[in-house]
């Protein structure tokens, strides 16, 4: 862990600092630490040497690109990496979770397709609507700024992942992708490709 904390920058070990929980504080300075590994093998720079510029939403990025965007949850994180402009990635361990949840985040449209699964697709429904929504967000970049209500994804078994509407842009020059990086995760990225499909080569990274 010391190695790990050692590439951090000192806000990212300030950060660390404010986690009450030790679990919590271990996973957060590993997964830094490893981004920053992977990144320095795309950019050729050390680690450490890393500089992250941040948004007005806080989302980090470096001069001269590559664009990427992490996504974590209990454990397992998903790191998605592009020269070919912004992403956005969201991964998410299922649990048990009330369809008010749904109704306060979801648009009407989501909501309506939601309610028409059986209970045994409820939960996957939900989290493919929650992982492609949040992947979205992150593409843009804008966080909590963006009204969950101003764009619609598919959610429906069979259904392919797809920006159906999105205020003020062209749903059809976005590309979603669903993904289940293990079972009992969902797992989704986003990006504004103008139309061209994403191309993932996948790598699996033991932490």
């Amino acid at each position: 862990m010391h190695a790990a904390r050692e590439l951090l920058a000192g806000d990212e070990v300030e950060r660390a600092e404010r986690f009450v929980r030790q679990m919590h504080r271990d996973r957060y300075v590993e997964g830094r630490a490893r981004m920053r590994e992977i990144l320095g093998l795309e950019t050729g720079q050390h680690p450490r040497d890393i500089v992250f510029r941040y948004g007005a939403n806080g989302k980090p990025s470096i001069d001269g690109g590559p664009d990427f965007n992490l996504s974590h949850s209990d454990g397992l994180a998903v790191l998605v990496i592009s020269r070919d402009g912004a992403l956005g990635v969201d991964v998410e361990k299922r649990r048990p979770i009330e369809d008010c949840v749904a109704r306060h985040h979801f648009a009407p449209a989501e909501c309506a397709n939601l309610s028409q699964l059986s209970p045994e697709d409820w939960l996957e429904g939900f989290y493919r609507c929650w992982t492609r929504k949040e992947a979205v967000i992150k593409a843009c970049g804008l966080g909590l700024s963006m009204r969950l209500e101003s764009f619609v994804v598919t959610l429906i078994p069979g259904q392919s992942a797809r920006l159906v509407w999105i205020e003020g842009d062209d749903a059809s020059a976005w590309r979603l992708m669903h993904f289940e990086p293990a079972p009992g995760w969902s797992g989704a990225i986003a990006a504004r490709t103008c139309g061209a499909e994403i191309d993932l080569k996948w790598r699996d990274i033991a932490w």
